[in-house]
């Protein structure tokens, strides 16, 4: 079954790292451009069939690392190789040139974004691998880290609520799930009492 893809996790790099739940949304070369035109990486009707099934591999590999940069609260000790190694290559694959983007003119004569050529694999990487450069070094941004409360919910967002009390990574779907479960827990209860 395939899912929308999420864009509420308060980083692009958060976002793509949703990719994995409820459902893998990478497992083909059309799932990968999708999530590229949703995560608007790229200008609308920006051709983008020179993506291939290989793409996948590095585009999963930075997933991978961007997880183990941020759910692993205790691997950042300064001696932990695992968060080293995402960190080097989070770092390597940001210095990459991302998509040159310049103005041009439509019919109409209003202005639009386009790219002056066809993105390669590198350059979208890139893109991904800055957002995570920028959420790593922002410490406000990393305080407010947080995991889903949700049960098998391994979203990571940015909690930006008054209080920083958020819990789920959505109120509409963990959240809900949530209270009706405490509601059946409750309902139990008082059905079992009497």
């Amino acid at each position: 079954m395939a899912h929308d893809p999420r864009f509420d996790c308060g980083h692009l790099c958060l976002d793509f790292l949703a990719t994995t739940h409820p459902d893998e949304q990478l497992d083909s070369a059309d799932g990968l451009r999708r999530w590229i035109t949703a995560a608007r990486l790229v200008p609308e009707g920006t051709p983008l069939d020179h993506i291939a099934p290989p793409w996948l591999t590095g585009f999963r590999e930075l997933r991978g690392h961007i997880g183990q940069l941020v759910r692993g609260e205790p691997d950042r000790k300064p001696d932990s190789r695992p968060f080293d190694i995402s960190l080097a290559r989070v770092n390597e694959l940001a210095r990459a040139a991302t998509p040159a983007l310049r103005a041009v003119r439509t019919d109409d004569g209003t202005l639009t974004r386009a790219l002056d050529d066809t993105p390669d694999r590198a350059a979208l990487l890139a893109l991904i691998a800055r957002d995570t450069v920028e959420l790593l070094t922002d410490p406000v941004a990393c305080a407010g880290l947080r995991r889903c409360a949700g049960d098998d919910c391994p979203i990571v967002y940015v909690d930006t609520s008054r209080g920083r009390r958020r819990r789920w990574c959505s109120s509409e779907i963990c959240g809900n799930r949530a209270r009706v479960a405490r509601h059946r827990h409750r309902r139990r209860a008082a059905l079992a009492r009497a």
